[in-house]
């Protein structure tokens, strides 16, 4: 007789009580300490004292920039002009490369319009908001790299092209009493371009080969050179002592080889030609009308130099030569 005994594996049982923790490891080698931020008072002060920025500030109370009265009163809500003629307007452009719409209360310019603030409160919160090169919008093939000074040029520089640019053709419809390059044409004449480049015995300069632009010459140069007497720095008023120091003379005013007077007493003659053909009225102003192109191209070049208010001192033979031949042109 035989017995079999068979086995059977009953469910698990509960699960023991946790082990003793192990020994500690050793602990690791301490990293290499941070640099201290900085102290919150002093970041303010690296700003808000007066060694920097609020010198700077009292500078800029000075400037036409700071006040703007007339260019925004007048200009500031529109969404064509609001880009330069209004604080909203500027940033707007500088963000999104346009003004979508009409602004209803636009302000001065300030700080904050040229410069990022109180971002990274650092060196950087300075930068200029829009500082890459400048296409012209009067001639969108054009663009002129002015380093710091693009962000003049982004503003001041002519809206239309010349009118045989603009519509070519044998004459011209002037439209408009307001008609014309645009009311600062800076940047066009200081590089040397933009306007009617009427043939006649006086030569063009090469474009962009101006000797103010050069480094240390340009728009910042000038206007914002080491501040004095009310000139220089963020009052944007430009400094003699600038154009002393480039030029190695002991000047009083800006009438550099008598440049100044020659180009104010051509502008007076172009003046009275174009009042003589009824192109200006009597104040001056534009009449509208159809006009032989020259005649419209003699008109834009005119506005052009007479609203770039330096009278020749930007690029003096560009705007002898435009003058020169423009009124040549018309005899």
């Amino acid at each position: 007789m035989f017995a079999f005994v068979t086995g059977c594996e009953g469910p698990e049982g509960p699960m023991g009580p946790a082990g003793a923790d192990g020994t500690n490891g050793t602990d690791g080698t301490n990293g290499v300490d941070g640099k201290d931020g900085v102290d919150g008072n002093v970041t303010c002060l690296e700003c808000h004292s007066a060694t920097t920025p609020d010198i700077t500030m009292e500078q800029f109370r000075q400037s036409a920039h700071s006040k703007g009265a007339i260019a925004v009163d007048y200009a500031g809500g529109r969404k064509s002009c609001a880009k330069c003629h209004s604080h909203e307007g500027y940033l707007e452009f500088a963000r999104t490369g346009t003004v979508a719409q009409d602004i209803a209360t636009p302000s001065a310019w300030q700080c904050k319009t040229c410069h990022n603030i109180h971002t990274t409160f650092e060196e950087t919160d300075y930068a200029l908001r829009l500082n890459a090169p400048v296409t012209f919008a009067s001639d969108p093939t054009t663009a002129v790299d002015l380093g710091n000074s693009n962000t003049c040029a982004n503003c001041h520089q002519a809206r239309r092209a010349e009118p045989n640019l603009d519509v070519p053709g044998e004459t011209f419809v002037i439209t408009s009493t307001h008609y014309g390059p645009h009311y600062g044409t800076q940047a066009n004449i200081l590089y040397g371009v933009g306007f009617a480049s009427i043939p006649g015995d006086y030569t063009y300069p090469v474009v962009g080969q101006s000797p103010h632009m050069q480094e240390g010459a340009k728009c910042t140069g000038c206007h914002m050179y080491d501040y004095g007497n009310g000139k220089g720095g963020h009052t944007f008023n430009p400094a003699l002592d600038a154009c002393n120091t480039c030029h190695g003379a002991d000047n009083s005013d800006f009438n550099y080889k008598n440049t100044q007077t020659e180009v104010s007493e051509m502008l007076v003659e172009l003046k009275g030609q174009l009042m003589d053909l009824g192109v200006l009225d009597a104040e001056g102003h534009v009449v509208p009308g159809t006009y032989p192109m020259l005649q419209a191209q003699a008109y834009f070049n005119y506005d052009g130099m007479l609203e770039d208010r330096s009278l020749g001192a930007h690029n003096p033979e560009y705007v002898k030569a435009i003058l020169k031949n423009t009124i040549a042109a018309l005899k």
